[in-house]
């Protein structure tokens, strides 16, 4: 009786330490070199807002699978995209592979399609900007879910490009300025209708004559619309 009281305590340790090293191993296991190296590189301000994304989702998805695609750390689950974060100059952006099918999917895609970043969670600079941890923990889950039902993005319809005539406004401005013309000019027809939806689609006369300035600069250095992604 004495001695199973005596060894009790020291089985209990070595319990704990070994579930605490198969952890670390496993934990270790799921992460991407590439990632820890891209958050180092990252600036400053972006640095803890990756660091908590990337581990709020192994917390959520112990299984989960780190990747790098297209240059940005990317999240997979189940044998599928997931979600992934990407740092910028001045901003971070997260986004979540089948947020179209996800609870919020009005909120997220709203983000996404407006002007604020390419994610679903808008312009992030700071810890702040996330979602509460409640919040983004659920985000997570729903994003499971989907994959581990085998859910899928619904295929994409192929739609015939349609070239936008360069509006008369946009014409003179261009004309002005020969090196932009000439970079418009060698775009292909995609990265014309980038400039072109853009400038045309402002609700603002003020937010047109902004939009044309901005895109003469870009297209001075060569850059097509969404260079900043790149």
């Amino acid at each position: 009786m004495n001695l199973r009281i005596s060894m009790e305590p020291k089985f209990l340790l070595v319990n704990f330490h070994f579930r605490i090293s198969f952890y670390i191993r496993v934990s270790m296991a799921n992460k991407d070199e590439r990632i820890t190296a891209y958050i180092l590189k990252s600036a400053d301000f972006a640095k803890p807002v990756l660091e908590h994304f990337r581990k709020t989702v192994h917390s959520v998805c112990p299984k989960v699978e780190e990747k790098i695609k297209w240059g940005m750390p990317h999240f997979d689950y189940n044998g599928a995209p997931m979600c992934h974060m990407a740092s910028f100059k001045q901003h971070c952006a997260i986004g979540f592979w089948k947020a179209a099918l996800m609870k919020d999917s009005e909120r997220l895609v709203g983000m996404a399609k407006s002007e604020e970043a390419m994610g679903h969670l808008g312009k992030i600079t700071s810890l702040k900007d996330l979602p509460k941890d409640s919040v983004l923990k659920n985000y997570i889950k729903d994003a499971m879910k989907l994959n581990d039902a085998g859910i899928k993005l619904p295929a994409r319809k192929k739609a015939v490009a349609k070239e936008i005539e360069v509006p008369d406004y946009f014409k003179k401005v261009l004309a002005e300025n020969k090196k932009a013309l000439q970079t418009f000019e060698a775009f292909s027809a995609s990265h014309r209708k980038e400039y072109l939806q853009w400038i045309t689609e402002a609700k603002t006369e003020e937010t047109r004559i902004k939009r044309m300035v901005t895109a003469i600069e870009w297209l001075n250095e060569g850059k097509n619309r969404h260079w900043k992604y790149k």
